[in-house]
């Protein structure tokens, strides 16, 4: 009896607790290689394409990863098929091909609330930024920009567009075309 609560099958080899969850629950085995995915992406991607870089979800054998510029896009892109290889080598036929995307390296949960979050540690040597949210007036300001503009997709392009002009510059917005000398 004890045998098999230390993970032995009727005294033969042990099993590993992996295994055990993943027999037991299914739907753990992708996650699970998300995980062993994220813990090896330097190994597997090179450590600089790693700085630039973070896998996300895996879904129904396409792993999406966030590139945090544009050269760094395009620089995986080409070499999607060597980084899928390895992938392949690590761990079989779960990963099928690779979807990047532009992105902040944020988690997929600050995504989609579009919240960001001040991380303790700077990931792989990169400097953090203190947080900086719009003030009143500068919200107030792109409200009124968009406003004008009609169509929803368009309009909400475009507030994101001048609120992260504005978090970029890191500074009051520039005068408008009427205010300048």
């Amino acid at each position: 009896m004890m045998e098999s609560a230390m993970g032995t099958r009727g005294g033969r080899n042990p099993v590993r607790v992996g295994n055990l969850l993943t027999a037991a629950v299914p739907a753990l085995a992708e996650r699970m290689i998300e995980d062993a995915i994220r813990r090896e992406w330097a190994q597997t991607a090179g450590p600089e394409a790693a700085r630039r870089s973070r896998p996300g979800a895996l879904r129904q054998g396409t792993l999406q990863v966030s590139v945090d510029n544009s050269p760094w896009l395009q620089e995986l892109t080409l070499r999607s098929a060597a980084i899928v290889a390895a992938l392949r080598k690590r761990h079989g036929s779960a990963v099928i091909e690779l979807r990047f995307a532009l992105g902040s390296g944020r988690d997929d949960a600050d995504v989609a609330t579009g919240s960001a979050r001040a991380d303790t540690e700077a990931p792989q040597g990169r400097l953090t930024v203190p947080e900086r949210r719009l003030t009143v007036e500068e919200a107030r300001l792109v409200d009124a920009a968009a406003g004008q503009v009609h169509d929803l997709a368009l309009k909400s392009a475009l507030k994101r567009l001048l609120t992260k002009d504005l978090l970029a510059r890191g500074e009051r917005p520039a005068p408008a075309a009427s205010e300048q000398p």
